[in-house]
């Protein structure tokens, strides 16, 4: 008995003093519980919803006022036309808009059909049906507070007209493709490029590379390119599955996809040489590159908007590559845009591509 509990202490002891399997035993059931309890939610929340209106007469100042004041509503800038409406979609700048037809309250007194219109952006289809009842609700809400004192009849007789854009048939194929993508080339480029080092550390044979002319940077950012080639066949071959099987095509530029794709795949690839710095084995190295599923599916938009998670986990998602990935793949995929739109997206995972590096090769060690 005392044999067993000196070596029950002994395992003990050999558990503490590796702080990785510390943070993942402890810390990774903390870090899960945190993201279902307040990441994974889908309540709509901050709906952002644009509002043309041709009017600008009394009763929809008081309904623009009844979304205003609607805790779950965000009033962004007014558009001037419709083409202002396209491009808030296009820019990510809007969720809904709601469009109000010439005279609407004199049609609403004399029951002459007033028209109001609510658009919807359906990148992300179970979101947009939700935004869409949601505020379609508000809308009614505040038709039957602002048309009191006119007769029932008027009032009940306007039904708000709604318009699914980029994702008419609501295809949920068209919201996942984009997303599972990028979960794919974040793991399996983070797990090829530090696996691939850390055997190289294993088997010894790193000091044989580092005894050769070539510098060490010369020689890591070359063991990147073959990994580089083969991430790069694998989008063909994603894209190419996409499109014939589940009917996905890219409605957007080609070559801003796989430009923006093949930027985020170097920067996993990057991402993955830094924790091949960091750790000693490959299966330590295979450990930390699963860790990264969990920012990538709960942080990214791939599964859960991140309009609806707390604020902090919000600016936390800030860091996540795949979260500037996905977005920009699904307004090509998706939306059609320019490459000009997805601006937003590029600079964030070209500043993250130089700090990786940079403090990639400043952690490499040029000794085993």
């Amino acid at each position: 008995m005392k044999q067993h509990l000196s070596f029950i202490k002994k395992e003990i002891l050999h558990i503490v003093r590796d702080w990785r399997s510390v943070l993942i035993l402890l810390g990774v059931p903390v870090v899960l519980l945190l993201l279902f309890g307040y990441a994974v939610s889908t309540e709509v929340k901050n709906v952002r919803v644009a509002v043309l209106d041709y009017s600008h007469d009394v009763v929809t100042m008081r309904i623009c006022d009844r979304l205003s004041a609607n805790d779950y509503i965000s009033l962004v800038s007014a558009p001037a036309g419709i083409g202002g409406v396209d491009e808030l979609f296009r820019r990510g700048g809007a969720d809904v808009a709601v469009v109000f037809g010439h005279g609407f309250a004199a049609d609403l007194l004399h029951g002459g059909g007033a028209a109001v219109q609510v658009l919807v952006d359906a990148t992300e289809p179970n979101q947009a049906t939700m935004r869409q009842q949601y505020v379609s609700r508000v809308v009614a809400a505040a038709l039957q507070d602002a048309g009191r004192g006119m007769t029932e009849a008027s009032v009940s007789g306007v039904t708000p007209v709604t318009r699914i854009l980029y994702n008419p048939q609501q295809k949920s194929e068209y919201n996942f493709v984009p997303g599972v993508i990028g979960m794919i080339l974040m793991l399996v480029c983070v797990m090829m490029s530090s696996i691939s080092i850390v055997r190289e550390k294993e088997t010894g044979t790193m000091e044989v590379l580092l005894a050769s002319p070539l510098s060490p940077a010369v020689i890591i950012l070359s063991k990147l390119v073959p990994y580089f080639v083969i991430s790069a066949f694998n989008v063909a071959t994603v894209l190419v599955l996409s499109r014939c099987v589940l009917d996905v095509p890219v409605a957007g530029s080609l070559w801003a996809f796989l430009g923006i794709t093949l930027l985020y795949i170097l920067t996993a690839l990057t991402l993955g040489l830094l924790v091949s710095c960091l750790v000693r084995t490959q299966v330590a190295a295979m450990v930390v590159s699963m860790l990264f599923i969990i920012p990538t599916v709960y942080l990214s938009g791939l599964a859960f908007p991140l309009e609806s998670m707390p604020e902090v986990l919000q600016y936390l998602s800030a860091i996540v590559p795949a979260r500037w990935y996905i977005d920009a793949a699904r307004r090509l995929m998706i939306q059609g845009v320019e490459a000009r739109y997805i601006l937003s997206d590029v600079w964030p995972l070209l500043v993250m591509e130089a700090v990786l590096l940079a403090v990639s090769l400043k952690k490499f060690k040029i000794r085993i």
